[in-house]
């Protein structure tokens, strides 16, 4: 199997593992460190442009498990970390990394924030060195082996 399709076959089963712990995900931490989570991602080359951005609050308004909070709210709140990370890229980093730890309490909401990072950085078919880095990174903030994730 192609190093691709391989990948493709594990964010496939990544978004049905989520969508089965749909209801377990309903705190304010996951939420949050979640939509911290897909801003990092976004902005993992170091810098945001207004079409990553729109391509990332669409995939937060299509996504199944984060259907639990209000759309907006979502938008909000990704939207504000965007920022952060748009106007200074390594304070906003150290800002969003503590938002995403919030979720390290309850480690199915930690894994879940991890395969949210995942699935939102392959949804345009290439999950790229920076976007795997940024990912890794979290992982560690979360508590989490990266090698869990194959990261």
């Amino acid at each position: 199997m192609a190093l691709w399709d391989k990948f493709k076959q594990n964010a496939q089963t990544m978004q049905t593992q989520l969508i089965a712990k749909k209801n377990d995900l309903k705190s304010g931490a996951f939420r949050d460190a979640s939509m911290a989570m897909c801003a990092l991602v976004a902005a993992a080359d170091g810098s945001i442009d207004q079409a990553e951005t729109a391509k990332v609050a669409q995939l937060i308004a299509n996504n199944e498990v984060l259907r639990n909070f209000d759309k907006d709210d979502l938008q909000r709140r990704f939207h504000a970390h965007a920022n952060q990370l748009q106007s200074d890229f390594q304070l906003g980093k150290v800002q969003v990394m503590q938002e995403i730890a919030k979720a390290k309490k309850k480690p199915d909401e930690a894994r879940a924030v991890i395969q949210i990072g995942i699935v939102i950085g392959g949804a345009d078919g290439d999950f790229d060195p920076q976007e795997r880095a940024v990912v890794r990174e979290a992982c560690f903030a979360l508590g989490i082996a990266p090698t869990e994730f194959d990261l």
